[in-house]
């Protein structure tokens, strides 16, 4: 039986804590494209180059991952010389790996509500309702982050049972609403620009976006599941995007 892509890639993020060379044989390097700013692209091999950082003793925590088509979405947890929370997105083509986003914070919290980054359910369901989830999440970052308009916002979110693992907020659509209106009022201090790619299996749907965050170009990757038709929980990074002239590779955040 043919291993399911997200468990390749399971496999592959782990190996950077064990050093273990079997699992990136999922990667076809030569076609590899990475989208980290920050990684050179082409100067280590990964087999290289994940030996070497498990010697560092890290951790790699795989909390939850999804796949979608050729696409693998992972929420992950790493203690390198700190604790940070990613999200991994892998391209597939012919069986194998061959492009790499990634979106990475530092890990704050609990929250005021006593969840954590990365806390809660980690599999999904609802699969034949995955392109329902999809496109209701489009149109929330569209209507609400995009579109601004407030007076919708329980249209999509569940107004009685609402949890939030951002570390700045807490659950419920009233502190959300807070949040927003806030950010509207204060020249838009989280100021959503564009949506680059919106991913899903089943009940958990990932949105790639990109904005500025206190007046910084930023990176916004939202996770949300779904219950009935309404958003119930939300998971979040956000990251600063380098400036084009310290970018170690020419192929963009995106």
């Amino acid at each position: 039986m043919a291993i399911a892509k997200k468990d390749q890639i399971r496999a592959l993020l782990k190996s950077i804590e064990t050093g273990e060379p079997g699992p990136i044989a999922v990667v076809n390097e030569e076609k590899y494209i990475q989208h980290n700013p920050q990684t050179h692209e082409g100067s280590e091999g990964l087999a290289a180059l994940f030996q070497r950082l498990s010697k560092t003793s890290p951790s790699v925590n795989i909390v939850r991952a999804f796949e979608d088509g050729d696409f693998v979405f992972a929420h992950t947890e790493y203690n390198f010389s700190r604790r940070n929370i990613g999200f991994e997105v892998f391209r597939f083509e012919n069986g194998q790996a061959v492009e790499h986003w990634d979106n990475i914070q530092e890990r704050l919290g609990p929250n005021q509500s006593g969840h954590t980054m990365v806390d809660g359910p980690i599999a999904a369901v609802d699969h034949e309702l995955t392109e329902n989830n999809r496109a209701l999440v489009r149109s929330f970052i569209e209507t609400i982050l995009l579109g601004g308009q407030l007076d919708r916002l329980t249209d999509y979110i569940n107004d009685s049972n609402y949890i939030e693992h951002n570390p700045r907020l807490g659950d419920g659509v009233d502190t959300l609403r807070l949040e927003l209106e806030a950010m509207y009022k204060d020249s838009k201090r989280i100021d959503y620009h564009h949506i680059h790619r919106i991913l899903a299996e089943g009940n958990f749907v990932l949105c790639i976006g990109e904005g500025d965050f206190d007046g910084i170009h930023s990176a916004f990757y939202d996770l949300f599941r779904v219950a009935e038709g309404k958003l119930v929980e939300h998971w979040d990074t956000t990251e600063k995007i380098a400036l084009r002239k310290e970018w170690k590779n020419n192929n963009g955040k995106f």
